[in-house]
């Protein structure tokens, strides 16, 4: 198959990399040093799987060199969404299907905005890795894992060649029986993750375990499922509890990607996740109160990352 990827990090590099290491036609979308270091030695990608360095059919900083794909993986984070979709028109074919892989549950309607709903798939991704260098990705800890699915939840061939195109590289993949479920199961742990983890500065090992905060997650998570199901998404009675239980089978030691972006004075995905909670939330009139706390506590940090405080 044919793969543009937009946003050659911690998501986009680590599954690009395994399906260029596969033998699919796999095209970088990169900038600067990191693009030249991909064209030059191409993407190395270390991981407790085994380390490989992958080699794309091309790296670029122009979709317009690429032309027409199969699929389009989006790895770039939240707020570079808004201005990457646009981009992304040269990629688009008749049966072309883009599938962001970011944080968040907006995504989706984004990426349809600009390129339209037929050739918008939801998606998410479970991984912990980063760029650690110009073209090098670092991958540790947890299993990567995608789940996608059209937004209508059909299963169709472009969505059962994805499926196979993932597990033909190594990376365990599934379509879901029900994506926009899928997305806000996911909302449901990253927003609590973060959250705690930039408010306090602790590892999930710590916050998990102290009283106080672990009341403050219980939380984050039941106002998350309240504002899914006020929103019409069929999230099912026993979310909560998974959320939590997979909150507790999480190394002690792991940092979400917000809080390592927080801490080290970068733009983060704020406004995507807890931000959004309390937005949706005022919309569909469910209240928020544990979201609204850290959303407020951390905005001024956030603020000074981009230059507005």
């Amino acid at each position: 198959m044919r793969f543009a990827i937009i946003g050659v990090g911690g998501v986009g590099g680590y599954f690009g990399g395994r399906l260029a290491e596969a033998g699919h036609e796999v095209y970088l979308l990169a900038r600067g040093a990191h693009l030249a270091a991909i064209r030059a030695e191409g993407l190395r990608v270390l991981s407790p799987l085994g380390d490989f360095t992958a080699r794309p059919a091309g790296a670029t900083d122009s979709p317009a060199k690429v032309g027409p794909v199969d699929v389009v993986l989006v790895g770039v984070k939240a707020w570079q969404l808004p201005e990457a979709a646009p981009s992304l028109a040269p990629l688009i074919g008749p049966a072309t299907a883009v599938v962001p892989l970011l944080n968040g549950v907006e995504a989706a309607e984004i990426v349809a905005g600009a390129v339209g709903r037929e050739h918008t798939m939801g998606g998410l991704c479970r991984i912990s890795a980063a760029l650690e260098a110009p073209g090098v990705i670092r991958h540790v800890g947890m299993e990567p894992s995608v789940v996608f699915g059209e937004l209508d939840n059909s299963r169709t061939p472009r969505a059962e060649a994805l499926l196979a195109a993932l597990a033909g590289a190594g990376v365990r993949a599934s379509i879901a029986a029900d994506i926009a479920v899928a997305t806000w199961e996911k909302f449901m742990l990253i927003c609590a993750w973060s959250g705690l983890g930039a408010v306090t500065r602790a590892p999930i090992g710590v916050w998990r375990a102290l009283p106080e905060t672990r009341a403050l997650a219980e939380q984050v998570v039941a106002e998350v499922a309240a504002v899914a199901r006020a929103r019409g998404v069929a999230v099912p009675p026993g979310a909560e509890a998974a959320t939590l239980a997979f909150i507790d089978g999480v190394p002690p030691g792991g940092l979400a990607s917000l809080q390592r972006d927080l801490v080290e004075g970068r733009p983060s995905e704020l406004e995507a996740q807890s931000g959004a909670v309390v937005r949706l939330g005022r919309d569909a009139g469910v209240p928020t109160p544990a979201s609204a706390f850290i959303y407020a506590a951390l905005l001024p940090q956030e603020r000074a990352a981009r230059g507005e405080g």
